[in-house]
């Protein structure tokens, strides 16, 4: 994981830049801060390692000429075109019933704005201190938005260990509706060459895979699943569509796409 990292500011959002970097430190990463004269393509293009930028937008990371954060703001068409009926993510997750989530595999968060949109209450968990603090920066911007306001209200981010948190949960026997999963790491399945053949990586995942390098089978989520299991009336796992199953489980129910597949396991000793 990224302790230490560069910092890239233009002289007049230096506070802004310190204030980042102190929310870092505390949470464990080193920030090297760098004022530069402009922070443009060609800046970027000539800096090719994995850096951190702030600007009036807020804070980005930055590598081999691109800019990335989780842009909820973008995600707002979507967003309105999207219905319960429309959406399979809904089906998996019974988004109609308005269930209390947990979002174990944060990634950009894209899908838990969906599913916050669509009626979940949703506890987002992120353990990385640099994307989690990308998180909650886009919610604070996301939180002065007069559509998105209402949506990220029913977001929660909690910085930890998504391990951590679903055993936490389970010792103080919380139980929730669902566990949602979208390991961020499914290429190193069985079925490499078919998911390889899929659409190409766009560039703020590429980014995200340089931030969040392959670090054992926490990344391909075998143990959350098992841990989820013990918590969540469901556990919805995201999938590309010829990837092998999470933990060897076979799930109880799928609905399938033309890229990916929602596989569920239902505990049925934990309804009500």
């Amino acid at each position: 994981m990224v302790s230490e990292i560069r910092l890239f500011v233009e002289p007049e959002f230096q506070q802004k830049a310190q204030q980042y970097s102190a929310v870092l430190s505390s949470r464990g990463v080193m920030v090297n801060l760098e004022i530069i004269e402009k922070l443009n393509t060609r800046f970027l293009r000539f800096h090719p390692e994995l850096a951190l930028c702030v600007d009036e937008s807020g804070l980005w990371l930055c590598a081999n000429g691109m800019k990335m954060q989780p842009d909820w703001k973008a995600e707002v068409p979507r967003l309105k075109r999207a219905s319960l009926k429309s959406e399979m993510i809904a089906r998996a997750c019974n988004l109609g019933e308005k269930p209390n989530l947990i979002d174990a595999t944060a990634g950009l968060g894209h899908d838990s704005l969906l599913m916050a949109h669509l009626g979940a209450d949703v506890t987002l968990v992120e353990r990385h201190p640099i994307l989690f603090t990308l998180l909650e920066d886009t919610k604070s911007q996301a939180e002065h938005d007069p559509f998105l306001s209402s949506v990220v209200a029913r977001i929660d981010l909690i910085f930890s260990d998504s391990a951590d948190y679903l055993i936490q949960q389970a010792e103080q026997s919380n139980i929730v509706d669902v566990v949602y999963l979208d390991p961020m790491f499914p290429q190193r399945d069985q079925n490499q060459q078919a998911i390889k053949k899929q659409a190409q990586v766009k560039k703020q995942m590429q980014l995200l895979h340089m931030l969040l390098p392959e670090d054992g089978e926490m990344d391909l989520g075998d143990n959350l699943l098992i841990l989820a299991q013990k918590i969540a009336k469901r556990v919805i796992v995201k999938r590309p569509r010829l990837a092998v199953y999470l933990a060897s489980q076979e799930p109880n129910h799928q609905w399938q796409g033309d890229a990916c597949r929602f596989d569920a396991y239902f505990q049925q000793h934990l309804v009500k």
